[in-house]
């Protein structure tokens, strides 16, 4: 089996898929030598790479001379530009470009002087070259694919993997375009030499050079060179390849020579294999061996509306429509000027363009070459489009999607593999521009591309940014430690003394503003009381300052009016008002206590009640006022059995413990205090005890007095004067349960004397006491009962007895205090009688007249039972006065 060198040395070729054979029309410029046009009074020379990766070497008002760099740059994929020649830089600005678009492009403007005067050359022979120096002076020469693609030279010089065939594409396909065709004819030596430093560089085993069999003289004069160039025999032959459009595509010419398909996405390099094109060649030879920049190139003029077509020496950056003119161009309405060929070209939509590196062609054609642009219509599904296509693509898929806008599943279908190349367009018999759609699907896929290429490099722009800032910002903390750890370790004692004092300042001016501005205003009073009781939960705190500050107020009065003769009256009243002042200064402490800090759950508790306690004893206080009459008789037996008394007001309390115990449960359930313990004996005030002890004796006094009035009306029978007396016990009984409302807490404080452990959380004792107050309800009913048939005193004493008996089941505790307050009041009871004296009262209803006799009744029994148990037990009362 032969190898593929072996089948290049026999010439095989292979056929290429697809392809068109469109009309030549290359003997409009060919049958000319190339030739020179006048020189152009303006040069726009493009620079579209400044910016990116070079720099302009020259500004506006520098003097330039022919083959001077105007950029420089150290890319490799820079390519310098020279001045095409001689003269002065006049502006540097965005002009129209060579492009369909004529979008603007940033342009070097040179204004020549005429002299077309070369800056210095510097002549080389090849033998003293370097192969680096070599590929140095072509790069800084700027050397470009002159086949169209202008892809930079000295890259492809410079492969990283090992080169087998060098192809030279002189087949020059496209039609009307005879530009290479007439460079082989005239510069094949040249060609030859520049083939030959490609040899040098690459060192390939074959060097092919391809040209079309409608070229035969331009094939003549290379297989001339070939035989004279002095390259080893048998490296490199000429061969001539069938006359077919697009066979000079790099990818097709490869596939006709080798057989082989380049990848999708690859470069031929990968298999070895580089194509130059043959004024590429010559553009080598002109630079390594003379010196000399790629300045100007051979463009053929071509079509029947031009009076002078050939090819012409043209200098880079000369103005189209300089060239018109020179060549004596006859324009037509709607005239076409088409930079390139028919198939691949571009119309111009500015002739105020310049020629650029890859111009090979301008063309003008008349109406009857190329006529109107016809009328796109629906594509009819035939496939002639596939069928032609030489890059074996799918053009009907591309075409949908490319006009859908749909440019990812466009590229899908190996868009990027469209060598543009106008086949599908040619053979397309609904006139559709396949090409421009794919041209427009390219450019918007590219600019994607290059918007996700600038966003990352953005984004790894601001990442350094902030990896660089951190860095920074780590160095600053480092040195301000190290710094700081300097001056600590030259701090002497009286340094660090003045440092700790002014970070204490700071720290107390902070904590002063915060106190202002949380804290509320504190009165002089709270604030000693606060400060006093610190180790005292803040609730009881309060609560012990208002009772103590009512001692207080209360002993100062009673030694003030210790003598007074009334003294009854002024302790009813200061009771009063220590009450008043108890609640008033409860309320105040504990408001007060609330706002200065949160209060724990149990100091709520405790506030709560005493809040309670002291506006109960107010309003009582207000609505059941003392006769000052009643409280200035009852003033010497309050003087003289003082302790007795307080036996009376347990019994009083007792009824007021009641109350009080239904009370506390129905403020335990509507606080929900669980696990607390508020003792009585917070609010056991001696003064409280007073207080009762003298309701206990007024309540005594006025019984006393209904009692005799209620006998003295029975005795003479007048039923219409007893009514002062029922009255005077029926109020006795309102004031009595009046003054039992207004004094619950000091029954409680009686409770706690009895009872020192009970406390007003016992669910028990509770229980128990509101046992007892329904048995003395129930029985008290009974006696009612029996007083109004008039039943005798002894059944009367057993339903006390009883009494006593059942709340001694329910709490001994109570029953005992029952027991010394029954045997005190009876005591007391005498004494009370002298004092006495009539209460003017209103005329009463019969319902109430019957109440107040049941009343007296009552009254008198007890007195009488007091009076026994006086005499009988003088020695029994003494012991119990000092428990």
């Amino acid at each position: 089996m032969l190898t593929l060198l072996d089948q290049l040395d026999k010439g095989t070729l292979w056929r290429s898929p697809g392809g068109i054979h469109p009309p030549e029309v290359k003997f409009l410029s060919n049958a000319t030598p190339i030739g020179q046009l006048p020189l152009a009074s303006m040069y726009l020379v493009p620079v579209p790479q400044v910016g990116e990766n070079c720099t302009l070497a020259v500004k506006v008002g520098d003097s330039v001379l022919k083959g001077m760099p105007l950029t420089q740059g150290t890319s490799i994929w820079h390519l310098p530009v020279h001045a095409p020649t001689s003269g002065t830089i006049v502006a540097i600005e965005p002009r129209a470009s060579n492009h369909a678009s004529a979008l603007p492009v940033n342009t070097c403007v040179i204004a020549a002087d005429g002299k077309d005067t070369w800056c210095e050359l510097v002549q080389n022979q090849l033998d003293d070259l370097s192969h680096q120096q070599i590929v140095d002076k072509v790069r800084s020469a700027g050397i470009a694919g002159m086949g169209g693609a202008a892809f930079p030279t000295h890259i492809k010089l410079n492969p990283v993997s090992e080169i087998d065939l060098v192809i030279i594409n002189g087949v020059e396909c496209e039609p009307y375009i005879s530009a290479d065709d007439r460079l082989m004819r005239e510069y094949s030596q040249d060609i030859l030499a520049g083939i030959g430093i490609i040899h040098r560089l690459l060192t390939p085993k074959r060097i092919v050079i391809a040209i079309e069999d409608n070229k035969p003289e331009a094939a003549k004069a290379m297989q001339t060179a070939v035989s004279q160039c002095g390259l080893p025999a048998g490296s490199i032959r000429v061969t001539v390849i069938p006359t077919k459009y697009p066979s000079g595509g790099e990818k097709q010419l490869i596939q006709i020579i080798t057989g082989r398909e380049v990848p999708s996405g690859a470069i031929p390099a990968k298999l070895g294999i580089v194509v130059h094109n043959v004024g590429t060649a010559y553009a080598i030879h002109q630079a390594v061996t003379q010196g000399k920049p790629l300045v100007e190139r051979v463009v053929t003029v071509t079509g029947k509306n031009v009076s002078k077509p050939g090819n012409y020496w043209l200098p880079i950056g000369t103005p189209v429509d300089h060239v018109l003119t020179a060549t004596e161009f006859t324009p037509e309405p709607d005239q076409k000027v088409i930079i390139g060929g028919p198939m691949m070209g571009h119309a111009l939509a500015n002739i105020q363009v310049p020629i650029l590196k890859g111009t090979n062609c301008i063309l003008v054609p008349s109406s009857q070459e190329i006529g109107s642009t016809p009328e796109e219509k629906a594509c009819i599904r035939c496939g002639e489009c596939a069928t032609a296509c030489p890059a074996l693509l799918l053009p009907q898929q591309l075409f949908w999607h490319a006009k859908a806008e749909e440019y990812d599943k466009a590229a899908s279908y190996n868009l990027k593999d469209c060598i543009e190349c106008g086949c599908c367009s040619y053979v397309c018999p609904s006139d559709i521009p396949l090409v421009e759609y794919y041209r427009i699907a390219k450019s918007a896929l590219k600019q994607a591309a290059d918007e996700k290429q600038q966003a990352e490099r953005a984004k790894q722009r601001f990442d350094a940014r902030l990896a660089r800032l951190e860095e920074e910002k780590l160095a600053r903390e480092a040195k301000a430690k190290e710094a700081s750890e300097r001056r600590q370790a030259s701090m002497t004692g009286t340094d660090k003394n003045a440092v700790a004092e002014a970070m204490a300042r700071i720290a107390a001016k902070k904590a002063a503003a915060a106190q202002a501005i949380t804290g509320e205003s504190i009165n002089e009073e709270s604030s000693v009381t606060t400060t006093d009781t610190t180790e005292v939960p803040k609730g009881k705190a309060a609560v012990a300052a208002a009772i103590a500050r009512a001692k207080a107020k209360k002993a100062a009065q009673a030694n003030a009016d210790g003598t007074d003769t009334n003294g009854a009256e002024t302790d009813s009243a200061k009771t009063d008002n220590v009450v008043n002042v108890d609640a008033n200064d409860s309320i105040s402490a504990t408001d007060t206590i609330a706002q200065e800090a949160p209060l724990s759950q149990k100091d709520k508790v405790a506030a709560a009640i005493a809040r309670a306690k002291a506006k109960k004893a107010a309003q009582q206080t207000d609505t059941a006022p003392l006769e000052s009459t009643e409280t200035a008789d009852n003033t010497p037996a309050l003087s003289a059995d003082d302790d007795k008394k307080a036996k009376v007001a347990a019994a009083v309390a007792r009824a007021k413990a009641k109350k009080a115990a239904q009370q506390a449960e129905t403020a335990a359930s509507d606080i929900e205090v669980s696990n607390t313990e508020i003792s009585v004996s917070d609010v056991n005030d001696a003064e409280a005890i007073k207080k009762a002890k003298v309701a206990a004796a007024v309540a005594r006094a006025k019984a006393k007095k209904a009692a005799q009035q209620a006998e003295t009306n029975a005795e003479n029978g007048l039923s219409q004067s007893a009514t002062p007396a029922v009255d005077s016990t029926a109020n006795v009984q309102a004031y009595v349960n009046a003054d039992a409302e207004t004094a619950v807490n000091a029954a409680a404080t009686d409770i706690e004397v009895s009872n020192a452990d009970v406390s007003v959380n016992d669910a028990e004792a509770i229980k128990k006491a509101k046992v007892a107050a329904a048995v003395a309800r129930a029985k008290a009913k009974k006696i009612a009962a029996a007083s109004a048939a008039e039943s005798k005193t002894e059944s009367e004493i057993e339903s006390v007895d009883e009494i006593r008996a059942e709340a001694n089941v329910a709490s001994p505790s109570i029953a005992a205090t029952l027991d010394t307050a029954t045997t005190e009041a009876d005591a007391v009871l005498p004494s009370v009688e002298s004092t006495a004296e009539p209460i003017e009262t209103a005329p009463l209803s019969s319902d109430e007249l019957k109440k107040a006799r049941i009343a007296a009744t009552i009254a008198k029994a007890k007195a009488k039972k007091a009076a026994l148990a006086q005499e009988a037990n003088a020695s029994s009362d003494s012991s119990v006065t000092n428990d």
